[in-house]
């Protein structure tokens, strides 16, 4: 995200990359609880609303776009929003209103799943967050505008920014204050939530490259930039930007996240494994355990209540044979293909197989 797997339970023939089990390095950590949901289309990120205990699911493409909702204690399905191609999904809890980085941008309502309205944005929306400071949602695209801002309320634009680069995960303190880690600089850029400003640059020095998750300590003022190349987690002071130390991750990161309740810093790669940061103070950091979890799990979310964290993924069957022809185009909206977009670029992680049908799966990692 070996000890069970499709390609090893019971003489199965499948020969999926898929893996269950707490790797042998050491931790409190291991899967918990797996649900093959199935569905067909991509996928990109994955939401824990931990507050109104729903997780939502954006899946992908012309035939199968939708987002789900399932129960985040059991992982049931709950409902659906049909006809929307989103790549995240957000939730303010004050006015309890959802929202997709679709474009338009879809707003919902969360305890009915009934869509709201729909609002029209430039760029292409990809990532996506809640800032409950203002109450604002940020809709992040590699195209300018690099930023829209939507107030929650009502679902009007508040504002557009202007962040110098593609932008791929952001996190914010809840005082004000926006940190987005831009790709293609190797920054992270510092926003003024009030007057939606960015105030400053916080370089990565050339410790790691292609930032393509980002994770915040508020209340310690830390930063985690979970990084491509090369494969470490770069950990800054987020009021100067002063680096601190970088980890060694895995490889094909694409998210990140933090629980401030165990002091953990997580990265998701694509090869099929969850690091864990372990904070034993601000200026002490260390990796407390490789997690397996899926191949293809790239993306994740924290439950805070719980103290868990969620990835999804395929099964996949046997990587095929080397071939001198360039391979097939994906069909739309599954996973691969180059650049970001719904499950490619760079948190891709190894080469594989076919997805085989009915197979998209929840991880949820936790101590019990």
């Amino acid at each position: 995200m070996k000890t069970i797997s499709v390609a090893a339970a019971a003489g199965c023939a499948l020969l999926a990359y898929i893996a269950f089990a707490q790797s042998p390095a050491t931790g409190p950590n291991k899967v918990v609880k797996t649900a093959k949901v199935g569905g067909e289309g991509g996928l990109d990120y994955i939401y824990a609303d931990a507050d109104g205990r729903k997780l939502y699911i954006p899946r992908s493409g012309q035939q199968n776009a939708r987002i789900t909702a399932f129960n985040l204690d059991t992982l049931a399905p709950l409902g659906e929003i049909p006809n929307i191609n989103a790549h995240g999904v957000a939730v303010d809890t004050k006015s309890g209103h959802g929202f997709a980085s679709s474009n338009p941008v879809a707003m919902f309502d969360t305890k009915t799943l009934a869509l709201i309205k729909t609002i029209p944005v430039e760029g292409n929306p990809d990532g996506i967050l809640a800032d409950p400071f203002n109450q604002r949602i940020y809709i992040l695209s590699h195209r300018a505008p690099n930023a829209t801002v939507i107030n929650a309320a009502d679902g009007s634009i508040a504002g557009t920014i202007d962040l110098g680069g593609a932008p791929e995960q952001a996190a914010t303190d809840g005082k004000g204050h926006i940190y987005i880690d831009i790709e293609d600089k190797n920054n992270i850029a510092v926003v003024d939530a009030k007057t939606m400003t960015v105030t400053g640059h916080y370089d990565l020095e050339g410790k790691g490259n292609g930032p393509g998750g980002l994770a915040l300590d508020a209340k310690n003022h830390i930063l985690f930039a979970a990084c491509h190349e090369p494969a470490v987690m770069v950990i800054l002071n987020s009021d100067t930007g002063k680096i601190i130390t970088t980890l060694p991750i895995e490889g094909g990161t694409d998210g990140a996240g933090f629980n401030p309740n165990t002091l953990e810093a997580f990265s998701s790669q694509g090869n099929g494994t969850l690091t864990v940061i372990k904070e034993l103070s601000p200026t002490n950091f260390e990796v407390e355990q490789t997690v397996q979890t899926m191949v293809g799990a790239r993306t994740m979310t924290v439950d805070s209540k719980a103290n868990h964290v969620l990835t999804m993924s395929f099964e996949y069957g046997p990587t095929p044979a080397p071939s001198a022809a360039p391979p097939a185009a994906p069909p739309a909206g599954a996973q691969g293909g180059t650049g970001r977009g719904f499950g490619g670029g760079r948190g891709r992680g190894p080469a594989r197989g076919p997805q085989l049908p009915d197979s998209f799966t929840i991880v949820e990692v936790g101590t019990k």
